[in-house]
């Protein structure tokens, strides 16, 4: 069964803005850390952030100060705000949950960033 929803996905033009959404149930998001991940065609998938249960935030060096990761506790929801999209940032955009020894994936939302 699905257990990571994630929305948002899109075409965009480049300096534009899109925000992701990823949503969970309350067991898995009050004990993970929570990531975004994302792949290209003919690339190996990167992390792009993470944020921990506690609020600590860990970015990809290539979207530090244009994107933002968060977690909304109420909606068991984790977003990833792009602003300032590039079209180096289409890829194929991964939710993620993890806390030892599991490890959980959405099945992707596709961003398209047009130059």
């Amino acid at each position: 069964q699905v257990q990571l929803v994630e929305s948002g996905g899109g075409l965009v033009q480049a300096g534009g803005s899109l925000r992701l959404s990823c949503a969970t149930s309350r067991i898995i998001f009050s004990s993970n850390a929570m990531a975004w991940y994302r792949q290209a065609p003919g690339k190996q998938r990167e992390l792009v952030a993470r944020i921990t249960t506690g609020g600590t935030t860990n970015y990809h060096d290539s979207v530090k100060g244009r994107f933002t990761i968060s977690r909304d506790n109420a909606k068991n929801t984790v977003y990833l705000q792009m602003n300032s999209v590039k079209p180096e940032d289409t890829a194929v955009y991964y939710c993620n949950a993890n806390r030892f020894p599991r490890e959980y994936w959405g099945q992707g939302t596709q961003v398209t960033v047009s130059s």
